[in-house]
């Protein structure tokens, strides 16, 4: 007989949690999310290095202009963009320098840049050779040059 004073007691515990499956196709989820993500932020990230370059050369630009005005001409070619740190022996008295804060930087991806006066298109010219660090190129292997 069933004696309806008489309590069950303990308790009536059932198990909770994830299934292998379940764990599984989280997993998979996660994976096909990482596979579409990953390519457009890595494509991005070779974007932002190319935007960095175009900005140094920029600042180099202004930064030779403000020589220029000082000095009454660009440096030459042998000077190069140190003359915007350290007075040139050519540049006498009119040097107003340091035209740059801290020393020239490498580019993104750590190649000096190159500076020519005069350039092909202007009065100088500042490049950046691109991730490959060779003349010529396509896409982030592409020269960036000054304007």
């Amino acid at each position: 007989m069933n004696n309806p004073a008489k309590k069950q007691h303990g308790p009536t515990t059932q198990a909770s949690g994830f299934t292998l499956l379940e764990l599984l196709v989280v997993i998979v989820i996660i994976g096909l999310l990482a596979a579409y993500v990953g390519p457009k932020y890595f494509s991005q990230l070779g974007k932002s290095e190319v935007t960095i370059a175009r900005a140094q050369i920029g600042a180099f630009e202004k930064s030779l202009d403000a020589y220029r005005l000082d000095v009454g001409r660009y440096p030459t070619t042998e000077e190069g963009l140190s003359a915007l740190l350290v007075a040139p022996p050519a540049a006498g008295v009119k040097w107003n320098g340091p035209y740059l804060k801290k020393s020239v930087p490498p580019d993104p991806w750590g190649h000096p840049y190159a500076y020519r006066a005069p350039g092909t298109k202007s009065d100088f010219e500042i490049t950046s050779l691109g991730r490959d660090g060779q003349p010529g190129g396509a896409g982030e292997d592409a020269d960036i040059i000054s304007q």
